[in-house]
């Protein structure tokens, strides 16, 4: 537990001093007391999950942004670490493990033929599609688009309906979605 206190005191300190915020004004984002900023700040706090969701919330980040390893150390993620889905007939793998809120890249995998069919996102988002091998459509508002092999395709994320191989052969994607102020 000294340990995670620790990490959450690092953590909170450099993210709040990045974001130029005082110990005040991150207890007025968050509705947490300063004194109890100060605390977690200094390691002696033993916050709630609703304390700790509060700061995270405040400040931008993720619960494990705040709690887990800082930048800068190495993590080995090994395969059967990275969540992987299955969409229908064709695969998913999530490739960010510790990605920031927002912040994510895919690799989709689709045998001939496979449908994916993606609920718009409500994020302004921006959304970046690699075709890796063979080709993809992208149904995108009222819309279809087909890139092949080393193409990219970038839209607003809300405008994202799925994807089609439309071919008889396997096609890869990535899929690279990022808040809008960073695409």
């Amino acid at each position: 537990m000294e340990e995670a206190a620790r990490r959450l005191a690092t953590n909170l300190r450099r993210l709040r001093t990045q974001r130029r915020l005082s110990q005040q004004s991150l207890a007025e984002l968050s509705g947490v007391p300063r004194p109890t900023v100060a605390l977690l700040e200094s390691g002696a706090a033993n916050p709630t999950l609703s304390v700790l969701m509060r700061v995270a919330a405040a400040l931008g980040v993720t619960l494990e942004a705040l709690v887990g390893h800082p930048p800068g150390r190495v993590r080995h993620y090994p395969a059967r670490a990275l969540p992987e889905r299955t969409l229908g007939v064709a695969r998913a793998r999530e490739l960010l493990p510790d990605a920031g809120p927002g912040l994510s890249l895919e690799r989709l995998e689709l045998p001939a033929g496979a449908r994916i069919v993606r609920r718009p996102s409500s994020s302004k988002s921006r959304c970046y599609v690699v075709c890796e091998v063979g080709e993809v459509e992208l149904l995108l508002g009222a819309g279809v688009w087909r890139i092949a092999a080393g193409e990219v395709l970038a839209f607003d994320a809300e405008e994202l309906g799925g994807y089609v191989n439309p071919t008889r052969r396997k096609a890869v994607c990535y899929s690279v979605t990022a808040p809008a102020t960073l695409g």
